[in-house]
């Protein structure tokens, strides 16, 4: 773990790591407006059938002047279940006896009716325009629209796969760069589709860079900061999520029109893929991997950037050579997914750290979902989540360096999973309770994304660590995917999903218990480091004739 010493020497916590900060954290906030576009681009708005009598200038003209809008809907379309116009059905000729005042809603028969043969009238007062009235995803093709969102979770999930195994072979910053211009020129296309399918296969690129870029920038950030920084570089990367959920309120809210909108959101990737070319390489992954002049001219560079020109003078490949010994012995070893399962010290790392990231992902749905009874604006909805979440992830950052990784990891995940299950026993005429239970789930759960993220780069070593964190990331899309189906379990119980949701981060938190702490250890570099340290563990926590050794860990 050489690598960690090479590192206080170029700068740790310098000039470069705070512009590496603002320039990895700000498109973290755009990305964000990708995943949570479709609350707005596919806001379904208010509609009704297309009928002639209230659409079509021509039959207009034939209609008595005393008849306002009003009575012509009247006659032209039914009332639905909520006894408003029905969204889906009209009346097949003109109903002219409901104008009586004595008439009823059941002067007519289901006979008397059609679906919406010729369109759709919606509402554009909120948004000019969706893709739900772009492409009519309603009635009939209603279910077309969750099925674009799960279009969109797939992508992310094959990239999480991809782009984890593909930065450990092929660097950190090159995947970053490819994954800024395909989130770009995918969500540029995504504005100019033709069709609802085509629409899908955009989102579905553009998700699988968000992937990509998600953990390509927590593995930079990390490789690039000392250990005591360490958490405060992940926390200002978690941050920047809460962030994008306001920017995206204020964005959807001064943007109405879908494809607009689209691009608003999708256009800025072009300039991150151009300044991405600035960016350093991991020093940490090009010398461990054996790329020994690549790696100098990035140490070099760091440490010119942070003032340490002393230091730049004296780095060569002979000094590279002499600290990087041990871990360049056995740091070009091939590594593969199947070492996280196979290597003891590894696998229940694995096993832990992917329960909790799949935990993560299967709850926030599910509060998601709950948090919709907060307010009727989804405007002001989007600011309450990112709002609730910068304060839960700030005093994150001040668990993980007091307490430490471990009891930070499993507290958060157990408190928001208890917040969750004690809203079976609130009724729901208590609404105050139950929102602010909610709220405090989802701040648990805040804490526990910034934890998880600091954690799972340092429970892995550098050969693995990126397809570690996409494996993690895999997880949690599987749990999003999961976690909407969930609530067809309301129908054999009302209080059942709420079992499930409040179960699995209860669950995953105490199983957390089972894992290592990290806190203020260098990152490991290789297999063997991990090794070593569980072998260092079982040697200190022995009894034996030892004592002073023991008593002193």
């Amino acid at each position: 773990m050489a690598f960690s010493e090479l590192l206080d020497q170029v700068g740790g916590l310098g000039r470069f790591q705070v512009l590496q900060v603002v320039a990895l954290v700000v498109p973290i906030m755009w990305l964000t407006t990708q995943s949570m576009l479709e609350n707005f681009s596919a806001a379904v708005p208010s509609h009704r059938c297309w009928v002639p009598l209230l659409d079509n200038s021509t039959a207009q003209a034939s209609v008595p002047g005393t008849l306002g809008p009003k009575d012509l809907l009247t006659v032209s379309i039914p009332l639905g279940p909520n006894q408003e116009p029905h969204q889906c059905l009209r009346f097949r000729q003109p109903q002219w006896q409901l104008l009586d005042p004595n008439a009823t809603a059941t002067n007519w028969s289901k006979a008397a009716t059609e679906p919406c043969v010729d369109g759709w009238v919606y509402d554009r007062s909120t948004f000019t325009s969706t893709i739900v009235a772009k492409w009519d995803l309603v009635c009939d093709s209603h279910a077309l629209k969750p099925m674009a969102q799960s279009v969109y979770l797939s992508g992310s999930l094959v990239g999480a796969a991809v782009c984890g195994h593909t930065s450990d072979r092929f660097g950190r910053r090159l995947v970053l760069t490819w994954n800024y211009l395909q989130m770009a020129v995918s969500g540029t296309a995504a504005a100019f589709a033709p069709t609802f399918p085509a629409y899908c296969l955009f989102r579905f690129l553009a998700a699988f860079g968000v992937a990509g870029v998600m953990m390509n920038t927590s593995t930079l950030l990390m490789e690039w900061t000392s250990a005591r920084a360490r958490a405060l570089a992940m926390t200002l990367n978690s941050l920047g999520f809460s962030f994008g959920q306001v920017l995206m309120a204020a964005v959807a809210y001064g943007v109405r029109d879908w494809a607009l909108l689209q691009l608003a959101v999708s256009a800025p990737f072009f300039l991150c893929f151009v300044y991405s070319w600035w960016l350093a390489e991991s020093a940490r992954w090009l010398l461990i991997t054996g790329r020994l002049e690549r790696g100098l001219r990035e140490l070099r560079r760091v440490a010119a950037i942070n003032g340490k020109r002393a230091v730049e003078d004296t780095l060569t490949t002979e000094v590279l050579l002499s600290a990087m010994q041990e871990e360049l012995s056995v740091g070009q070893a091939p590594a593969s997914l199947g070492a996280l399962v196979c290597t003891p010290g590894l696998r229940l790392r694995t096993c832990i750290s992917t329960l909790c990231w799949f935990a993560f992902g299967f709850t926030f749905y599910g509060l998601a979902l709950d948090l919709q009874a907060l307010g009727s604006s989804i405007f002001l909805l989007q600011v309450l989540i990112g709002v609730v979440d910068i304060p839960a992830k700030i005093g994150s950052l001040l668990l993980l360096n007091r307490l430490g990784r471990r009891p930070t990891q499993a507290g958060s995940l157990v408190l928001s999973g208890l917040c969750i299950l004690a809203n079976m026993l609130v009724p729901y005429e208590m609404g105050a309770l139950r929102s602010t239970l909610a709220v405090l789930g989802l701040g648990g759960l805040g804490a526990g994304f910034t934890c998880i993220s600091v954690y799972t780069g340092e429970l892995f070593p550098t050969v693995l660590r990126m397809t570690a964190v996409g494996l993690g990331q895999m997880a949690t899309r599987g749990g999003a995917i999961l976690g909407p189906l969930v609530r067809l379990l309301a129908v054999h119980g009302r209080s059942l999903p709420l079992l499930v949701y409040g179960g699995v981060p209860v669950l995953s938190g105490l199983a957390a218990l089972l894992l290592p702490e990290t806190q203020s250890l260098p990152l490991p570099d290789t297999i063997q480091d991990v090794q070593n340290q569980t072998v260092k563990k079982a040697t200190h926590s022995t009894p034996g004739p030892t004592v002073l050794k023991s008593t002193h860990f």
